[in-house]
């Protein structure tokens, strides 16, 4: 069973993490080949040794023509869909996008159509996704049922993006790992060490987080970031193994993820019940995991309803807030639970000729649940005049074989 780690103590960037992973062993003409499939100009990559604080590494230099479109979400999806890139590639490089997507949705509080990435939506984060995506399938890991990250380093100081000075880590950058659940690690370094793409990448790729896991190691890579700094080692490292099925059975499974998440439960009977669903929506925004509602029946035969979340540990404060001040509750219990996850992932099938995104829920590799896009797929039979309960069993159906 393959197995990866990814050294983030550091920090990562797409250019690293890609470095990294050709040094390892991945087949840079096949990463070249894929980029080139990319109708957005040519974008190539060269990899040379460099030393990083007297350590050897491999740096990636990524070069891509001079570009100033601002692309949203759904003109990142058109270049990867319209390319010629093994589906497990595409599929992994969107699920990028969308976190990236998502990240910043919050961090500008507008809908995720209305975002333009900017410097996340260039040409080098293009390519440092999708090369990452395709060394990942080089090496055959895109699959692989573990795949850890340690701890990661963020930076502190400001950096100068499009909106101006912001404050390291920049906020999408704590979206995309508070997200994931992802630990953060002090580091001494007045700069920005890990990067939106990066972190992306990161959350995307992990199935856990912590130390090595238990493997064989086969192959090491060290990536370059482009500056040398004087206090540390500015490198990511991979390590790519073999793993006995027994050495994910902890927060690493090698068929779902795990997570420990935060519950806090109010029973509530003097709330206008038309302001629930306000409430459920104010809790998620607030970053909770899931939000609900159970009936109760209270004192002298009264209904009310247990409001219940689901939390990480850094969103914990800010949850009871808006429990708090948009309902009647005086109080809250909290316990701490485990979350199992599959992992998943999206794709795209054709259906008469209209293209329909299915999210899938992987169970050791295998597709246990698939769920077409209701908006897509309603779209879908509009156009064609089929019944939409059609449409959605087709998607499913192909989603499920692809």
């Amino acid at each position: 069973m393959r197995a990866l780690w990814v050294d983030a103590g550091n920090g990562a960037a797409g250019d690293m993490l890609l470095a990294a992973l050709l040094d390892a062993g991945a087949d840079l003409e096949a990463v070249r080949s894929g980029l080139r499939g990319l109708a957005v100009g040519p974008l190539e990559v060269e990899a040379a040794p460099v030393r990083r604080h007297g350590l050897r590494a491999l740096h990636a230099d990524v070069r891509v023509p001079p570009d100033d479109v601002s692309r949203n979400l759904a003109d990142v999806t058109a270049v990867l869909s319209a390319a010629e890139l093994p589906e497990e590639v595409r599929a992994f490089a969107l699920a990028v996008f969308e976190r990236l997507a998502r990240a910043e949705a919050r961090v500008h509080g507008v809908d995720v159509s209305r975002i333009h990435f900017h410097e996340v939506g260039a040409l080098d984060a293009i390519a440092d996704v999708t090369g990452c995506a395709l060394a990942l399938h080089s090496l055959d890991l895109l699959d692989a049922p573990v795949r850890v990250v340690s701890p990661v380093a963020a930076g502190s100081g400001v950096v100068r993006a499009a909106h101006g000075p912001l404050p390291v880590p920049v906020p999408a950058v704590l979206e995309l790992l508070t997200e994931a659940g992802a630990p953060l690690r002090s580091h001494p370094a007045s700069m920005e060490l890990c990067t939106p793409t990066g972190a992306a990448l990161l959350a995307t790729l992990a199935t856990g987080w912590g130390p090595m896991p238990d493997c064989t190691p086969t192959a090491v890579g060290t990536g370059a970031g482009t500056a040398d700094p004087e206090g540390h080692p500015n490198v990511v490292r991979v390590v790519v193994g073999s793993a006995s099925s027994s050495s994910s059975s902890s927060s690493s499974s090698a068929d779902w993820a795990s997570a420990e998440l935060h519950r806090v439960d109010s029973t509530i009977d003097d709330l206008d019940p038309r302001l629930w669903p306000d409430v459920l929506d104010e809790l998620r925004a607030a970053g909770a995991a899931d939000a609900w509602c159970s009936p109760a029946l209270m004192r002298k035969g009264r209904p009310g309803q247990v409001l219940s979340v689901l939390v990480e540990p850094s969103r914990l404060d800010a949850v009871c807030r808006v429990v708090f001040e948009r309902t009647t509750s005086l109080g809250v219990r909290v316990s701490s639970v485990e979350r199992r996850s599959l992992r998943r992932d999206r794709v795209e099938v054709d259906v008469g000729g209209a293209v329909v995104g299915v999210k899938r829920g992987l169970l050791g590799g295998r597709v246990v649940t698939a769920q077409p896009e209701y908006d897509e797929a309603r779209a879908a039979a509009l156009a064609s005049g089929r019944p939409v309960h059609e449409v959605l069993n087709e998607a499913r159906t192909l989603a499920s074989e692809s």
